[in-house]
């Protein structure tokens, strides 16, 4: 799906930033055009520079995406999902992230979070990036305690894993 949205703004790589921005914090266009998170407006010269665009580049791709009957739904139902990640040094959580080599193989989530639940850690969320959004998509899992140097290397032993990372 991912391709299919950019294949759309094929022909303007600027635009096709906007729509990777939208993509990747969940925001939303509104019936008026404007780029929202939730009920909140977010002012086109904030997506325009966080983009790296002009604010008329981010006038034109919601333009564009009300007035296609495909992407239009799209847009108008994506939302952000609140993360843990940021805040788990703060609150002395443990980051682990596991990229894979084929995000669309089934059962990764229930590998990764089985074996952890083995050990009776606590997990406290667990984010996947959609390989239809994501040229890399990757698997998160946020939890409360360190995770032991045996199962860091049991779970790099996994077919499926090709790196991780721990915060």
């Amino acid at each position: 799906m991912f391709e299919e949205i950019m294949e759309k703004f094929s022909d303007s790589p600027s635009q096709q930033r906007v729509i990777r921005l939208l993509l990747e914090r969940g925001f939303s266009v509104n019936e008026e055009g404007r780029v929202v998170s939730g009920g909140i407006e977010i002012p086109n010269t904030g997506i325009a520079r966080e983009a790296g665009v002009d604010r008329r580049v981010v006038n034109a791709t919601t333009d564009a995406i009300l007035a296609d009957d495909e992407l239009r739904p799209i847009f108008r139902n994506i939302s952000a999902v609140p993360s843990l990640m940021d805040l788990a040094p703060v609150l002395d959580m443990t980051v682990l992230t596991v990229a894979v080599r084929d995000a669309e193989e089934s059962g990764i989530v229930a590998a990764v979070t089985g074996r952890i639940a083995d050990r009776e850690i606590p997990v406290r969320q667990v984010l996947s990036e959609d390989p239809e959004f994501t040229d890399e998509p990757r698997l998160y899992v946020i939890t409360d305690a360190p995770l032991p140097g045996d199962l860091i290397t049991e779970l790099q032993g996994l077919e499926f894993v090709r790196r991780i990372e721990l915060e």
